[in-house]
């Protein structure tokens, strides 16, 4: 089975610090900690508030970081521009509501107005890899493949968030979408409150080859260090892999 690339979002190293200002801890000497435990790229969300990454943080990462950037962000004039400024190696367009704790849901691609469209155009046309987060269902999914997406990134909250013993469903619903966004000419990529719990069933899915994985290894590093706690969910996901 191909290799499952392993992207850590380290939004809440850049939370923790703002809670007090200054400049410890700081997310960009997080992210180059994660790339040396066997991370393979980075993500991080610019949000319209700045609740935690700020522009300067993405400025650093792309210097300093010898990993791919994923760049999650809104379709908005404002992120277009400072994309297409700093050149992440991906974008990802996610949904955003300046009153939610976090992203809770796919983007909605079906209602979207133009300009979703063209920042996927021009964001593409740049030669960034780009992609749509998405519920796993095949009208989203098609409909990202029609605007000149890349890729997707499907959304596994509800799966994560599932008792164990309820899963199965939902898991069969992504497995499914996942063969869906392949069969559209998409890379599919996996994403939302994944665990060391949860891992194992979406790692176990061939079609998808990239997860982003932030929130929990982030807390976790408190209790075991980050390293420890991403060179674990390295682990878990090689072992659902078959590697």
């Amino acid at each position: 089975m191909n290799h499952l690339v392993l992207s850590i979002n380290v939004d809440h190293v850049a939370t923790l610090r703002n809670a007090r200002g200054g400049h410890f801890p700081d997310p960009v000497a997080a992210a180059q900690r994660c790339i040396a435990a066997g991370a393979e790229g980075i993500t991080i969300h610019l949000r319209e508030d700045r609740r935690h990454i700020r522009d300067r943080d993405v400025e650093r990462m792309k210097a300093e970081v010898a990993a791919p950037l994923n760049l999650e962000m809104a379709a908005t004039e404002e992120m277009v521009a400072i994309a297409l400024r700093v050149m992440p190696h991906a974008v990802c367009l996610v949904p955003e509501k300046r009153q939610e704790l976090t992203t809770e849901g796919g983007l909605d691609v079906l209602n979207a107005g133009p300009g979703l469209a063209e920042a996927v155009k021009r964001l593409a046309g740049a030669g960034i890899r780009t992609s749509l987060f998405v519920e796993a269902d095949a009208a989203p999914i098609e409909r990202a493949a029609a605007l000149g997406a890349a890729c997707v990134e499907l959304h596994t909250g509800t799966y994560a968030d599932a008792a164990p013993g309820d899963r199965a469903p939902i898991l069969a619903r992504l497995r499914a979408g996942a063969a869906i966004a392949v069969g559209a000419g998409l890379e599919c990529h996996a994403g939302h409150g994944l665990d060391y719990g949860s891992i194992g069933g979406i790692a176990a899915i061939p079609e998808v080859t990239e997860v982003s994985i932030g929130h929990f290894l982030i807390s976790q590093s408190v209790f075991e260090g980050i390293e420890n706690a991403v060179r674990r969910m390295r682990a878990l996901m090689d072992a659902a892999r078959g590697g």
